[in-house]
């Protein structure tokens, strides 16, 4: 008996008819073997990973370049033909183009497979490696029915930073029509007016997070093993100046490229010089004020025009080759729309291979992008809060503020017009951040501008000395996570900025011994002019691989003294839902395993609202109590436990105690009625 015959791919025929459709639409399309005829987008094709995981050979079945003349905007459309009924696109568990692993790493088997996973994957090599923004992916499959009639099936997927690079489905369309010049800017239109609902864009992000972590893990374990002499600051300054260099400003600065390091040693024209010329470039052109663009290039230029580094070895400086690697392991998360704390990642991934020398005492801790969030809204943020943090590390809380305010305003404002003016406001007027260190300071700015700018509010000052009164700032809403080695575990950075507000709310994380006696006359201080509403005990395994202390989360409304009858909340939040591990090559150490996401909903609305929102803490974890404003060492208690005896607890000691009777009794072979003799009268009848 033979075998059944395996069923023949007919793509070739589906290429013929699709390529005849194109030849009527009058659209200008190049087949797989032949180039784009754009530099910028062969380039990006040629570096890209290919489909099987190998550097470059992306060649989409067909590829075009078309313009929108409404809108005056070129869009790259790949197209990716497949030959069978089951090869259109293959989605995960939550209807998402599975291009990636559960390990968040690349399924190249998928890429290779799928038609629509193929086109989207050569779409993320265009927003990687260009400067388009916008990419229409389509995969067109095709089979032969019962009557032996070809049949095909079309996906078409807008990609772009807005839907993160993951592609989102444009519509259902049983030709490529749309294509035609006379129907393009109606398709356009429709594009531009897709979005993703806020619980879709949270999904994706916390993917997209993952994905970032395991490729700032492979990008610095490379740099660390494999580019001697450059300590964990120089990693982090090559990496935001290659950052800078590469992002551009549309129309003013074109991005850095890799052909434009030549590891030329002429003077004035060597890697290094290049580099600071893009990154200088590029600071004037986002008009950041002058002192703080000459700030900026003196802390760069010391490590990206040193001598070692652009020193030529085998035809590359060292710079290139660190500039090479940067761009092609992370280049895609910065190129497109993230709200994640994308510095404070990096700053945490590369202190995990040399210690941070002034770390010894805790002291830079970066708060986790979750816990941010929760602290944003524990300090009720809204679209018109000016939010400020005067030891701001790599600016994660003000990134979480600026998500929570664009958030509101975008629920509030219903005018568009309005809405952008009001997110421009948000960006470079409602944020304010101060921060000591030079490298942070760094990550802080470069982590502004990667949202959206407001760097020009950023400051690299000592905000407990050096922060006069020209800059008063109208705070409403303070957060903080500051150093734990300045005074009172850092209880001073909350008295300096309490003191500065009339009005708000401040959320501040910290070891938890400021509350019980480190930081009494601070504490003392705060409670005269600012109110406690809450005191949260946080999980110990919060900060883990970098701090092992217990840590609490203090809420003030602020510009209200603390009175002896104030109530306090004390929360014990010690169960967040959250499993924390610490393994370097792990690609999730963080996972939610019991209702996470709601006890953090659960636990603002404790804060805001009281015990009547209790679901999955118990009486037990919430307790309301006072303190006294005059001691300051009271701030961290817990419910008190009721030992009286209940009946219950009675039956259950006679209950095991006749039990443990009964049980020596059948061992000794037991004498009848000796049972009876141990009962009380009530109870042996």
């Amino acid at each position: 008996m033979s075998s059944p015959k395996k069923t023949q791919s007919v793509e070739p025929q589906v290429a013929h008819l699709v390529n005849t459709w194109l030849d009527s639409y009058g659209v200008d399309y190049k087949m797989e073997q032949a180039p784009f005829q754009n530099l910028a987008l062969d380039n990006a094709l040629s570096e890209y990973a290919s489909k099987s995981g190998n550097k470059g050979g992306n060649r989409p079945d067909v590829k075009m370049l078309l313009y929108d003349e409404e809108n005056l905007q070129y869009y790259p459309v790949l197209i990716e033909y497949k030959g069978y009924k089951d090869k259109l696109v293959k989605l995960d568990e939550a209807g998402q183009v599975a291009n990636q692993k559960a390990d968040h790493t690349p399924n190249y088997a998928n890429i290779k497979d799928y038609a629509v996973n193929g086109a989207i994957h050569y779409a993320n090599a265009i927003l990687h490696y260009t400067e388009y923004t916008d990419v229409i992916a389509i995969g067109v499959t095709g089979w032969r029915d019962e009557s032996n009639k070809l049949v095909t099936k079309i996906g078409v997927y807008h990609v772009s930073g807005k839907n993160l690079g993951m592609g989102q489905e444009v519509g259902a369309y049983s030709d490529l029509s749309f294509l035609k010049p006379r129907n393009f800017a109606e398709f356009t239109e429709r594009v531009r007016h897709l979005s993703l609902p806020e619980a879709e864009r949270e999904r994706r992000q916390a993917s997209r997070e993952e994905e970032i972590k395991a490729s700032l893990m492979k990008l610095n374990n490379d740099i660390y093993q494999n580019e001697p002499g450059l300590g964990a600051t120089e990693r982090i300054y090559l990496v935001v100046a290659s950052i800078m260099a590469t992002l551009g400003v549309p129309g003013l600065v074109s991005p850095l490229t890799k052909e434009q390091l030549t590891s030329s040693t002429e003077k004035g024209n060597t890697d290094g010089d290049i580099m600071m010329r893009k990154v200088e470039n590029f600071l004037a052109e986002r008009n950041l004020p002058a002192s703080k663009q000459k700030s900026i290039t003196n802390i760069l230029e010391n490590t990206i025009k040193n001598d070692n580094i652009n020193r030529v070895e085998n035809g590359q400086t060292q710079l290139k080759r660190v500039f090479c690697k940067i761009f092609d392991d992370i280049g895609i998360y910065y190129k497109i729309v993230l709200t994640t704390d994308f510095t404070g990642m990096l700053f945490n991934e590369m202190y995990n291979w040399i210690p941070f020398t002034k770390d010894q005492n805790n002291d830079v801790v970066l708060t986790p992008p979750y816990v941010a969030r929760l602290m944003v809204r524990l300090a009720r943020t809204n679209k018109d809060s000016y939010v400020w943090d005067n030891a701001t590390g790599s600016a994660g809380l003000l990134v979480a503020a600026m998500h929570e305010m664009i958030r509101d305003a975008k629920e509030k404002i219903t005018s568009p017009e309005e809405l952008r003016r009001k997110e421009i406001a948000i960006r470079t007027q409602q944020l304010l951040g101060v921060e000591i260190l030079g490298e942070i300071y760094m990550l802080a700015v470069l982590n502004m501008i990667l949202m959206g700018d407001g760097s020009s509010k950023i400051l690299n000052k000592n905000s407990l000395l050096d922060y006069p009164e020209r800059h008063k700032f109208p705070a409403t809403v303070f957060v903080l996570n500051p150093p734990y080695s300045a005074p009172g575990n850092g209880m001073i950075f909350v008295k300096n900025a309490l003191a500065k507000m009339t009005h708000g709310y401040a959320a501040v994380i910290i070891q938890n011994s400021a509350g019980s006696g480190k930081a009494i006359s601070y504490n003392q201080e705060i409670l005269k002019h600012s109110t406690l509403e809450a005191s949260i005990k946080m999980p110990l395994d919060l900060f883990i691989g970098k701090s092992s202390v217990q840590t609490n989360i203090y809420v003030f409304k602020v510009g209200e003294p603390h009175h002896k009858d104030s109530p306090v909340k004390f929360i014990d939040f010690s169960n967040d839902g959250y499993k924390r591990t610490n393994r370097k090559k792990a690609r999730n150490n963080l996972k939610d395993e019991d209702h996470a996401k709601e006890r953090y909903d659960e636990l603002v609305n404790l804060v805001r609202f009281g015990k009547s929102h209790l679901r999955y803490f118990t009486e037990q974890d919430y307790y309301e109590g006072t303190i006294n404003p005059a001691k300051g060492d009271d701030w961290n208690q817990s419910a008190p436990l009721d030992r009286r005896p209940k009946l219950d607890d009675f039956k259950k000691t006679v209950s095991d105690y006749l039990a443990w009777e009964v049980s020596n009794i059948l061992k000794r072979g037991g004498k009848e009625g000796s049972l009876g003799k141990m009962m009380p009268h009530s109870m042996s009848g």
